[in-house]
């Protein structure tokens, strides 16, 4: 079963940067999709950036365009999101999705535990 961890979140005054880091275990064989999710209380769960597989541009919402950049490192299963001139609108739980192909268990998909971020205006 693949494990995801997130890793970076923090509190910051608005304007800030932070840069949260996911890390993909258990039998990793191969990574398709990676993606950010972030949750705002009393929001539903909404998709921040998001990258393919097949090494395609990133997709990301548009409200993160030209301030967040996602990056993977496929050598290492790891997912990183450097988040710049960052809001009080960005303030949420930060959420590591993948989908995964392991041995033993073949195609699964995972979520990490969350890491949360704050920007304080």
């Amino acid at each position: 079963q693949v494990q995801l961890v997130e890793s970076g979140g923090g509190l910051v005054q608005a304007g800030g940067s932070l840069r949260l880091s996911c890390v993909a275990s258990g039998n990793v064989q191969r990574i398709n999709e990676m993606a950010w999710f972030r949750q705002a209380p009393g929001k539903q769960r909404e998709l921040v950036a998001a990258t393919s597989g097949s090494g395609a541009p990133a997709n990301y919402a548009d409200s993160v365009k030209g301030r967040f950049t996602v990056s993977r490192d496929r050598a290492k299963n790891t997912m990183s999101l450097q988040m710049n001139s960052l809001e009080p609108e960005d303030t949420a739980g930060y959420y590591c999705y993948a989908r995964v192909f392991a041995a033993g268990t073949g195609w699964d998909e995972g979520w990490g535990q969350g890491t949360q971020v704050i920007a304080s205006s």
